[in-house]
């Protein structure tokens, strides 16, 4: 595989430029805040730049409202700081605040599927007219030879019409894959209603026959035909979109299994900052935490009840479908609600070790990294793609978190853990013996030098 070094009327559109960007909507990222330091250390990118003309950011929404739509708006500032023209094209409303020198946002005014009527994206869904039409727009007014496009997230307004308008530019878009929709009906690999993983390839006949969505059938096949219609427009064989982004090497079977050719899929891993600047001393510690969102196949009623029968106390932080479940557990499991990044980093001081206890294959665990590296062991689900080398590292513990007794067991024997053993683990943790992801410097140059990479084969002169 590939490795990184490392007539419809659009509902309202509209351009802002020239615009200074308030410090308070650039200081949100993908967990809740961007610190003046994050990209602004004046490194110098190691690729070149120059040969960019454009990079065009596309994404259903313009602020942060989970994992895809914060490192959206990371790449935004980070590569607004080297100097390179963006245009950031969104399904929302659109924030003028994003605008400002050599920045255009382009907006399409319309509202997630999740919480428009439910008629209209039944069909927007999977086919938004006005989304196709705007990208069109753009690129026949804007494109040139070195112009870059990058998806980031399409699912919950812009729809799988996106990528019509962008076949005239496929050797040159890229798409991320912050999870397993782009290959997968449910964007899991994960059978809900019998909570074990799927093993199937998606769109086969035992595939669309099988109930595995998270509410019921008819969501599951109205997901399939979503799932179905993207994978024709991506394989198209006239202009094949062939530049995948996944986030953990490990993502690359399961999408190979939906049929993504091997070549297609380059590994880059995200960025990640530290909650604290120093190490949390963990060894001084005795509380454990939960960060998520509270919903089954996050593992959060494992946890909790693991936690009740081991006799420590659990701080939740997030929110989620479950959050009145976990007053039955008891005033040991302690519901804290949704926290900001410095929030989290003000609270994160007193844990022992922060948990990661999903179900289903995580493909990164943003929390997870950011607390080991604020020096916090973790106690992390075998599922987690992250497990094998953050244990042999020494800076975690995986166990199989659906195991209630031996749940039980893992979280006892860190609570109990000898204070040079977890003061050891904490160290290592903060020092980053292993490098499970990127620093954010890094991660921009690796998507530099990706963009570079396909202007060259576009372009060899």
């Amino acid at each position: 595989m590939s490795q990184p070094v490392l007539p419809m009327v659009v509902q309202r559109e509209y351009r802002r430029t020239g615009e200074a960007a308030r410090p308070s909507m650039m200081h949100t990222n993908f967990h809740g805040v961007i610190d003046d330091e994050v990209g602004a250390d004046g490194a110098q990118a190691a690729v070149r730049v120059a040969d960019i003309d454009r990079v065009v950011i596309i994404n259903d929404f313009s602020a942060t409202n989970g994992g895809c739509s914060g490192l959206a708006l990371l790449s935004l500032r980070l590569f607004r700081q080297l100097g390179i023209p963006i245009t950031y094209i969104c399904g929302d409303e659109g924030d003028p605040q994003l605008a400002g020198p050599a920045v255009e946002v382009v907006a399409l005014g319309g509202e997630s599927i999740l919480t428009a009527d439910p008629g209209s994206s039944i069909v927007k869904g999977i086919h938004n007219a006005a989304a196709k039409a705007m990208v069109a727009r753009w690129i026949e007014a804007h494109d040139t030879p070195r112009t870059i496009y990058h998806v980031h997230g399409w699912a919950k307004i812009l729809s799988p019409a996106i990528f019509v308008a962008l076949s005239r530019v496929a050797a040159r878009t890229v798409i991320h894959a912050h999870d397993f929709f782009l290959a997968c009906p449910n964007g899991a690999f994960y059978d809900y209603p019998s909570q074990k993983l799927c093993d199937l390839e998606p769109l086969s006949l035992k595939c669309i026959t099988t109930q595995c969505d998270k509410r019921n059938y008819a969501q599951k096949l109205w997901r399939a035909a979503r799932s179905s219609r993207l994978h024709a427009l991506l394989s198209n064989g006239k202009a094949p979109f062939s530049n995948i982004i996944l986030i953990h090497e490990k993502m690359a079977p399961l999408f190979e299994r939906s049929g993504f050719p091997e070549a297609s899929l380059h590994t880059l891993r995200n960025p990640v900052v530290p909650f604290t600047k120093e190490r949390v001393r963990a060894e001084e510690n005795s509380e454990f935490f939960f960060v998520g969102r509270l919903d089954t196949e996050k593992g959060i009623e494992d946890v909790a009840a693991a936690a009740v029968g081991a006799g420590i106390r659990l701080n939740v932080i997030g929110n989620g479908p479950l959050a009145k479940n976990l007053a039955k557990y008891g005033p040991s499991i302690r519901l804290l609600g949704w926290h900001t990044h410095q929030e989290i980093a003000a609270r994160i001081r007193k844990a022992r070790a922060v948990i990661l206890p999903t179900r289903y294959p995580e493909p990164f665990g943003l929390v997870a990294l950011e607390a080991s590296l604020s020096g916090i062991p973790v106690i992390l689900s075998d599922k987690a793609y992250l497990a094998d080398e953050m244990v042999s590292a020494g800076v975690a513990i995986g166990c199989d978190t659906t195991n209630s007794e031996a749940f039980q067991a893992t979280l006892r024997r860190v609570a109990y853990m000898p204070r040079e053993e977890i003061r050891a683990m904490s160290i290592r943790a903060f020092e980053a013996v292993v490098r499970p992801a990127t620093t954010p410097t890094e991660w921009r140059d690796g998507l530099i030098g990706h963009y570079q990479n396909l202007l060259e084969q576009k372009d060899p002169a």
